[in-house]
């Protein structure tokens, strides 16, 4: 049986990413701050897949991910896959940004994903087994909207630590790999008592080449592909955006 690790796996893509390996047969675990809907997650993770766990924390806490990976290795053990997809986003003007909320947003973001990767590395190596860890990345590290300075630098650098962490993991037969969502509509991926069904008008439709906007299975599917398919990938940024960031847009 393997087993994926999936931070802020309890809404949003992170949630599809969860339930999408649960599908494919993996143990499922999880991190993520909020309780209801992480409960929610794991009760249908465990009917879709062999075994699913919830942790309640946050990757800007090294205690809590230090806690989820030894519930982890306890219940499940040693991951084969990890998904380093928790993020928070903070939107304020740049001359009014405090530095406690850059500092959170990086603290979240990029610290606990490089906290979670080498964790979950040296567990992989002590165990001599091979395994991929994938960051979720944004769009927003290659174009960005006013506002989005901490979102955007945390972006930035999960694609430089990917191919880093690439280069330094390559000889242990670790992979890393980052998957850059562009517009993904996660309304209806919420905890049951909060989702709504999105609606998209036909502008936001005719943005994207594809000819509609993202849903987070579209990234799920990428990571399961960088996972099962991916064994001469590595240390790559992969765009998933229905090729919305290469279109150029002129106002009328």
């Amino acid at each position: 049986m393997k087993i994926a690790a999936v931070t802020g796996g309890a809404q949003g893509i992170g949630r599809a990413i969860a339930y999408a390996f649960a599908r494919k047969g993996y143990a499922v675990s999880i991190l993520d701050p909020v309780q209801d809907a992480g409960i929610e997650a794991r009760d249908r993770i465990r009917q879709l897949g062999p075994a699913g766990l919830y942790v309640k924390g946050g990757t800007g806490e090294e205690a809590d991910i230090d806690a989820w990976l030894t519930a982890t290795a306890s219940e499940l053990g040693c991951p084969d896959v990890l998904v380093n997809n928790a993020g928070i986003m903070v939107r304020k003007p740049f001359l009014e940004l405090p530095i406690a909320d850059f500092d959170r947003v990086l603290a979240v973001n990029l610290r606990g994903a490089f906290l979670c990767a080498q964790k979950v590395a040296r567990r992989m190596v002590d165990a001599e087994k091979t395994g991929a860890i994938i960051n979720i990345a944004s769009t927003r590290a290659l174009m960005s909207e006013p506002g989005t300075e901490s979102y955007t630098a945390s972006k930035g650098g999960i694609v430089a630590l990917t191919h880093a962490m690439a280069i330094s993991l390559g000889h242990h037969g670790i992979r890393v790999n980052a998957i850059s969502p562009g517009w993904i509509e996660t309304s209806d991926w919420q905890y049951s008592e909060r989702a709504r069904t999105p609606e998209h008008s036909e502008r936001d439709r005719l943005q994207h080449p594809v000819g509609r906007v993202g849903e987070p299975d579209d990234i799920a599917e990428a990571c399961l592909f960088l996972a099962e398919h991916g064994g001469f990938i590595s240390g790559q940024n992969i765009v998933v955006d229905g090729g919305m960031t290469v279109k150029m847009i002129y106002e009328d």
